[in-house]
């Protein structure tokens, strides 16, 4: 039976952390653990910036963005002297297992720990949505909410203005963020790695929509790394009728307080966590699907095969 756990939040911060970090706080305690923060991920946890935190810690935190105990990388961790030097922290303590809140490499740092004995339990806290295991990752949602909100408010003006909104959102390497925000909020083109960008054929469909369709405005949302946004919207606005205008939301993305879905999902993923631990489980991380919390081992969950977009590709095609 473990005595004490410790917490970590790495990498980029995402809205659900904190209410993460006070589930597996409450539970462990409820459940007669003794909790440590380790503060800014893995390089607190090689410096031994590590502290106890009590119920009153993590009260008044589930409605904050952020992360409480900060994040940082440290891409050394990889490094097995750098490793030990993080397992002699924690032992110093007595800490005995980690809940480790981030994305895939995050979870390559705990698969790492556990191979060296200390039992470690990743959950998915990022807004890009791409921890394949997963349905859904914590702060996915709520960044999704902050996009709709600002192509909400664009479209108005865009709609005065006879103008193309290029809107650039996070999640290069997963397009969820794009897409999600395009049939939600309507939009006339999106486009992600997976769409693919042949910029002569968006010129050709922004030229349909002008003069065939007589759409007053066109919406165009595209993921991160993709293209120049703001070349591209002066090549919209020489060759089309509508005038181009590129709009890049940026870390806006990541902040904000968490909607509801997220802290749900959140408390239920660290309730989920703690579990595993008390039960001797390490170098697993938990994830929803089919709106079931479950947990797989790390190294399936790094190599599973992601499900695919085409059910929601398809949607957009047939809303258009």
């Amino acid at each position: 039976m473990i005595k004490r756990i410790g917490i970590l939040t790495s990498g980029g911060d995402s809205p659900g952390m904190n209410a993460a970090i006070r589930a597996v706080t409450r539970v462990g305690l409820n459940a007669g653990l003794e909790v440590f923060g380790i503060y800014n991920g893995y390089k607190g946890m090689v410096e031994g910036y590590i502290e106890p935190l009590t119920s009153e810690d993590v009260s008044e935190i589930v409605n904050r963005g952020g992360t409480i105990l900060g994040s940082a990388r440290l891409p050394e961790f990889k490094d097995i002297e750098v490793r030990q030097k993080a397992i002699r922290q924690l032992q110093k303590r007595g800490i005995e297992a980690v809940v480790v809140i981030g994305g895939d490499g995050s979870y390559r740092g705990a698969l790492s720990l556990t191979e060296m004995g200390i039992n470690c339990i990743g959950l998915p806290g990022t807004i890009d949505n791409d921890i394949t295991c997963t349905d859904f990752t914590i702060g996915f949602q709520t960044a999704l909410e902050t996009i709709v909100d600002a192509i909400d408010k664009l479209r108005d003006t865009s709609n005065s203005h006879h103008r193309c909104s290029i809107v650039e959102v996070m999640g290069n390497r997963c397009g969820d963020l794009a897409l999600w925000a395009g049939i939600a909020c309507g939009a006339e083109i999106v486009v992600t790695s997976e769409t693919g960008f042949d910029e002569n054929e968006i010129l050709d469909r922004l030229r349909d929509l002008d003069l065939i369709r007589k759409k007053k405005h066109a919406i165009i949302v595209m993921s991160e790394k993709i293209t120049d946004v703001h070349q591209f919207a002066k090549k919209v606005s020489l060759n089309t009728g509508f005038s181009g205008r590129a709009t890049v939301l940026g870390h806006i993305q990541r902040g904000g307080s968490p909607c509801p879905f997220d802290r749900m999902l959140a408390s239920q993923m660290g309730e989920k966590a703690v579990d595993l631990l008390m039960q001797g489980i390490g170098g697993q991380c938990v994830a929803i699907r089919e709106n079931k919390i479950v947990a797989y081992p790390i190294e399936e969950a790094l190599v599973m095969p992601a499900m695919s977009r085409k059910p929601l590709t398809n949607l957009f095609e047939r809303l258009g």
